[in-house]
């Protein structure tokens, strides 16, 4: 199989809502939109990452499939969380569903959620712990001179 493009589509019953919840916040653009399907693209970096938004009503969704969509984590990979956390939980006010944290695999984040229930987990990655470290298949934490991970 040669694949041309892959994203998540989120089932939803607030299309129009979702769509203006993702551009808002998230910057993504619409490039296609219907009262029952938003295409949405976000071009801020090499390359450009897609997300659709699909009435959970829709006839091309089989009847026993059609609702909201549950058990998804949509996450964001960011340079700064903490001036993330500052915009969105603190001056946007988005729902905070777990505080900012910093955690021993090597990720410091904090997760609000979009109008579905969908979770949307902000992360910055940072040095796992000595411990988490060798989980990883690929070794890309370093040791400085002072036996720290960068």
């Amino acid at each position: 199989m040669i694949t041309t493009s892959f994203y998540p589509v989120i089932l939803t019953e607030k299309v129009a809502l979702s769509a203006t919840f993702y551009t808002t916040y998230f910057q993504f653009e619409k490039v296609y939109e219907a009262d029952w399907y938003v295409s949405l693209r976000l071009t801020n970096g090499n390359s450009p990452y897609e997300l659709a938004l699909l009435d959970a009503s829709h006839p091309t969704i089989p009847s026993v499939y059609q609702k909201r969509v549950q058990g998804l984590i949509l996450n964001f990979e960011v340079d700064d969380v903490d001036s993330e956390y500052k915009r969105l939980i603190l001056d946007e006010k988005l729902p905070l569903q777990l505080d900012i944290r910093s955690e021993e695999f090597g990720q410091r984040h904090f997760i609000t959620s979009d109008p579905n229930g969908v979770l949307i987990d902000i992360i910055q990655i940072i040095p796992p712990s000595e411990t988490e470290s060798a989980n990883y298949v690929e070794q890309i934490w370093v040791s400085n001179n002072n036996g720290e991970m960068e």
